[in-house]
């Protein structure tokens, strides 16, 4: 009986260390998995379980004259005229920093340029680059003038008096939906993307003229995030307080690199910009509060990426709208993805077996990748 008894004392021993040992490890990653894991059963059981945004009217809503007054900005550069007189198709704002020259004159010269649009599919579309002003003091002044001198050669900035930071992004979304609705409003879609995203704008191009003879209303597409939790690392500079934002979910939203809403869908979110408080600097977010609270839901698209670029692939480029995170590649991939052996290869029965092989081959990884989904590759 005595080695019986040892050995279960001995496992006794053996349960009671490695249970003081993971409760240790639960202490010292408590952070990180709340971040991680309790963040999301929270924010998750709030968005199918729940599904409550009725603090969107209750608390954050401001009354319409004191909105007026805070986003009242002074414009340093404007193009009053920019739409006036044409059939526009697609409003296109590029968010851009001062000092981001480079990236947007690879932009113009590429699925930027309006003219090649015009020429090879005979839509219009509008490109202009949004901006704030240069937020280091000793630099402000040249940068202002040779944003000035750029300007008058492309004719494409607009400008508010705000300082162009992460953190003031927020008011780039109101800037941007304020100029479409007081500007534009012949646009029949607008789109918001970022100067490190690359746009197949024939691709896209085609698709909304589809979608424009078809006549459709309410239409919001992007890389959609649902039931995503509040960052609450404060090592992360996506984080958010308790105090700016308090529940454990965000309303639906697509991600702020690349979105397309119709114009229908630009006045809803420009008269929400107008009545919420846009404390939550993350521009994304708020524009999701915007859109429930205006009743408008944001769908996916397989094609738009999410941080990660898409795969260099022909069969990728085939119906690519949007991949993120290209700046010295820009030119290449243009080239690439207008080539036509593009259409040369994708086409036909083979052509189509092959492309899906490669597609599954390329987005179909045992792992997540931020780029497009493996359903896509059967799409």
């Amino acid at each position: 009986m005595m080695p019986v008894y040892r050995r279960g004392r001995k496992r006794q021993f053996v349960q009671l260390v490695a249970t003081c040992f993971l409760f240790s490890l639960v202490l010292i990653y408590w952070e990180q998995l709340d971040a991680n894991v309790v963040s999301h059963v929270k924010s998750y059981s709030y968005r199918y379980l729940i599904n409550q945004y009725g603090f969107l009217n209750d608390s954050l809503t401001l009354d319409r004259e004191i909105a007026a007054n805070l986003y009242g900005f002074q414009y340093l550069m404007n193009h009053e005229d920019k739409c006036h007189g044409q059939e526009v198709l697609l409003l296109l704002f590029v968010k851009s920093s001062p000092e981001n020259r480079l990236r947007r004159d690879s932009i113009r010269e590429t699925w930027g340029n309006e003219y090649y649009i015009y020429s090879t599919l005979k839509a219009t579309i509008k490109v202009i680059f949004v901006l704030g002003v240069d937020k280091n003091v000793h630099r402000r002044h040249l940068t202002q003038q040779e944003l000035m001198l750029e300007n008058r050669q492309y004719a494409d900035l607009i400008q508010q008096d705000f300082y162009d930071d992460f953190h003031n992004l927020t008011l780039k979304l109101i800037f941007q939906f304020k100029w479409a609705n007081t500007y534009c409003q012949n646009a029949k879609f607008v789109m918001s993307s970022d100067d490190d995203v690359f746009v197949h704008t024939p691709n896209l191009v085609t698709y909304l003229q589809e979608l424009n003879r078809k006549g459709i209303s309410d239409f919001w597409i992007g890389r959609v995030h649902r039931g995503a939790p509040p960052v609450r690392s404060k090592a992360s500079k996506y984080y958010v307080s308790y105090e700016m934002y308090q529940w454990p979910a965000y309303p639906d939203y697509t991600a702020g690199a690349a979105y397309v809403v119709s114009q229908d869908v630009a006045v809803k979110i420009y008269e929400a910009l107008m009545t919420l408080n846009s404390s939550l600097y993350i521009d994304d977010v708020f524009m999701g509060m915007c859109a429930k609270k205006m009743g408008v839901s944001p769908q996916y698209h397989a094609f738009f990426a999410g941080e990660g670029k898409a795969p260099y692939h022909p069969c990728i480029y085939e119906k690519m709208m949007t991949s993120h995170g290209h700046v010295n590649d820009i030119h290449h991939l243009w080239r690439e993805a207008t080539d036509p052996k593009v259409s040369y290869l994708t086409t036909g029965v083979w052509g189509k077996l092959y492309c899906r092989l490669v597609k599954i081959f390329l987005l179909c990884k045992p792992y997540y990748l931020d780029t497009y989904p493996c359903v896509s590759a059967f799409s």
